[in-house]
């Protein structure tokens, strides 16, 4: 017998092979507004995130603002060969790193620990109050901030005022004109400011475990320390190396506005970092091309640490960015 053939009744062959493609679009036509919606977001992306990724070209260049980006004369890699061999490269290194990863290895697991004792409290009014209380420095100016912790750290301010009452001094300490004390103010202040913030997401994570596995625990004889063990951390453990990975890809890249307002000619050597060094040649010394090339090799690494971060990941857990 004859395999069957495709008839063309009523001359429908064009549409016949039109179909995968409607197939593909149906899902488009389906969410149009959606996508509509998700338009200026893209539109926002494009004009003021990707475009200015163009003027990065001036680190490779002798910048002028008079002449443009254009005309301006290329000299290759001038620029980076200076911040390799200038006396402030390694400082900078140094500084930003153990800035950024004394914050990873105190606020990170702190904001973990935080989110778990929050969850365990069973009491809704006082867990309401202790969230509420924790999330409010995080929507404090940061100059107000900075101003708190300039007042509280004065030779008669509260934490001297401690100190001396229980007897740790002798007498007050400058804690901000002495460069060995200001990664800790800056790190304990970060950790004062965010473990609430950050600790929502975890809060999320562990609303979404299925309470079921904590009733078969229960049955089991399981107690809070090995349901803790067993079934909570496993059950935000995704969460956890999404954003410890997105943390490392951010290693280097410490924010140069709080440091700003605390920091002094004085506490340079530990508290002078990538970002404010970028922002006193690129600002306050209009050296642009230079400043340029060190936020560019800031980024670069950056970029590097987040694709290797992730492939360990992805490698030992499977849980990844991409």
């Amino acid at each position: 017998m004859a395999a069957p053939t495709e008839v063309d009744i009523g001359g429908t062959g064009p549409a016949v092979k039109k179909k995968p493609l409607m197939r593909k679009l149906k899902p488009l036509i389906a969410n149009r507004y959606l996508y509509l919606m998700l338009l200026p977001v893209i539109v926002y992306f494009i004009i003021f995130e990707y475009k200015p990724m163009y003027g990065a070209i001036i680190a490779f260049k002798d910048f002028n603002p008079f002449r443009g980006i254009w005309d301006s004369p290329w000299v290759g890699f001038k620029h980076f060969q200076r911040f390799f061999e200038s006396y402030y490269f390694w400082r900078l290194l140094k500084n930003t790193f153990l800035m950024s990863f004394y914050s990873l290895i105190v606020i990170f697991p702190a904001s973990i620990a935080f989110a778990l004792l929050l969850n365990e409290l069973r009491v809704k009014l006082f867990k309401s109050f202790v969230q509420t209380i924790s999330y409010l420095p995080h929507f404090i100016s940061l100059i107000v901030i900075c101003g708190m912790i300039i007042d509280f750290s004065k030779p008669d301010g509260i934490i001297n005022s401690l100190l001396l009452a229980i007897g740790l001094v002798k007498e007050p300490i400058q804690f901000l004109i002495l460069p060995e004390w200001f990664r800790t103010i800056y790190v304990s202040s970060g950790l004062w400011q965010s473990v609430g913030w950050n600790s929502i997401i975890y809060l999320a994570a562990l609303s979404g475990i299925n309470p079921s596995l904590y009733e078969a625990a229960v049955v089991d004889g399981a107690g809070r320390w090995k349901q803790l063990l067993h079934i909570t951390i496993p059950g935000i453990l995704p969460t956890v190396l999404i954003l410890f990975i997105l943390n490392v890809g951010t290693l280097l890249n410490v924010g140069w506005d709080k440091i700003i307002l605390l920091y002094n000619p004085g506490t340079y050597d530990t508290a002078d970092v990538i970002s404010t060094f970028v922002y006193r040649r690129g600002i306050m010394e209009a050296d642009y091309s230079f400043s340029a090339a060190v936020g560019l090799f800031n980024s670069v690494i950056n970029f590097s640490l987040l694709v290797i971060a992730n492939r360990i990941s992805r490698k030992t857990t499977e849980s990844s960015l991409w």
